[in-house]
């Protein structure tokens, strides 16, 4: 976190007493940091469309493969739009500890020379810009097949400004109220994972569960596109986790290298789960087990070391496995497509053992002065519990007004033909 810190806008870290090392020079770009974090950019947004949006589309039925397509496609283009006009503002100005200001309002300040650190604040926006368009896309997941595409676009709307918001603010503000407990979350295991799996686990639960959910098998009609999905998720997650680094550094070559380990150590230990379990692994098993490596390691990425990232993608593939696989279906929780098992236990998981992971002798880059590993865990702790009941309680709050002003579900039997043709009157194939 102190290093995104060292590229909030210029203006506001000079206001700051305790980042007073940001005055000693003149900030200059460098080309290097610029390209990569360009690229980083490139890569985050790839992350959401196509490659969530083919995870999640491949995973749902035939009759709702576009509905989940236009869903992140939407959502792609408001939150951008939102970020531009006061989120971007909201999140890192101000010195409140829960939300920003207006200083910042539709970019106001921002001209071609404008820097964040050593790297042009255009592209430092444009990179934030893409973790805001991912996270409210991740939660549409839990109740896919089910909510109108109208309800889904103003849940999306509100809850980024009363939940993202405010615990990106928290999370990676100079000022932020995690700040004081020295939370490490290098790339948003609070801020994206557990803020949109907790949203996910709010909206399946008060939707309810889909149409003969746990009476008869609800399967993937086109696994292929799950698998590329995954495959393109992977790929750009060193974007999303390198790239918050902010530089073209070694801390990014480190946070590259134990994203792959992570990943890799959780969709092995996946596989030999199935293995046991079943007897055979699953196509499904492999790319779900990637996922929830990647999710586990990113609040991690910028202070574990590589044995650090086997630990925590060893973890995280038995949690995750028995949340998604086991739990949900002993309590039957219709969460679609495993947002809370694999995003919501994912990131809980990594977001505490990043205290453990952390330690020199793990390989990690050591703790704050005066702090040591029991007291970084209970911060990481008090961030995960914070950011719980944060998005719980902003999900329940919004799920109920929406449901009681426009409605949350679509009508049965516009449920059953699919909301391909109900919400957009269009088919992805002729069935």
């Amino acid at each position: 976190m102190k290093r995104l810190l060292r590229f909030l806008p210029a203006s506001l870290l000079l206001t700051l007493p305790t980042l007073a090392y940001a005055q000693e020079g003149t900030p200059t770009a460098d080309s290097g940091d610029t390209a990569w974090m360009i690229v980083a950019t490139a890569l985050v947004l790839f992350m959401t469309l196509p490659g969530l949006a083919l995870f999640y589309g491949g995973l749902v039925r035939a009759k709702n493969v576009l509905s989940i397509l236009m869903q992140c496609f939407s959502i792609c283009a408001v939150m951008s739009v939102l970020w531009v006009i006061f989120g971007y503002s909201l999140a890192v100005s101000g010195t409140n500890p829960f939300i920003g200001n207006f200083d910042y309002a539709f970019l106001k300040h921002l001209t071609v020379d404008s820097l964040s650190g050593t790297i042009p604040e255009s592209v430092f926006v444009t990179f934030q810009m893409t973790f805001a368009i991912i996270t409210p896309a991740l939660i549409i997941g839990a109740f896919a097949e089910r909510v109108k595409f109208s309800a889904v676009l103003v849940f999306s709307i509100l809850w980024f400004v009363l939940s993202y918001i405010p615990v990106w603010h928290m999370a990676w503000s100079a000022n932020g109220f995690f700040h004081n407990w020295s939370v490490m979350d290098f790339a948003g295991g609070t801020v994206v994972h557990i803020n949109a799996a907790m949203a996910g686990l709010v909206g399946c639960l008060m939707v309810g569960k889909r149409k003969k959910a746990f009476e008869e098998p609800i399967k993937p009609h086109n696994l292929p596109l799950t698998v590329v999905g995954a495959s393109m998720l992977w790929v750009g997650w060193f974007g999303f986790n390198a790239g918050s680094a902010v530089a073209a550094d070694g801390t990014a070559g480190m946070a590259m290298l134990v994203t792959q380990i992570a990943c890799a150590t959780c969709a092995v230990t996946w596989m030999l789960i199935e293995f046991f379990v079943h007897g055979k692994a699953s196509a499904l098993g492999v790319a779900t087990g990637a996922v929830a490596g990647l999710v586990a390691i990113t609040p991690a990425s910028g202070n574990a070391g590589p044995m650090g990232a086997i630990l925590i993608g060893f973890c995280s593939a038995i949690c995750c496995y028995f949340v998604a696989v086991k739990l949900k279906f002993m309590l039957k929780v219709d969460d679609s497509l495993d947002v809370f098992g694999v995003h919501g236990v994912g990131g809980i998981v990594g977001a505490i053992l990043t205290g453990v992971v952390a330690s020199e002798s793990l390989g990690g880059t050591g703790y704050g002065e005066g702090i040591g590993m029991g007291a970084q865990v209970w911060g990481q702790f008090v961030s995960v519990v914070i950011t719980i009941v944060w998005s719980g309680v902003v999900s329940f709050i919004l799920f109920f007004l929406i449901n009681k002003l426009m409605g949350l579900r679509v009508e049965s039997d516009d449920e059953l033909r699919g909301l391909d043709l109900s919400d957009h009157d269009e088919q992805a194939y002729e069935l």
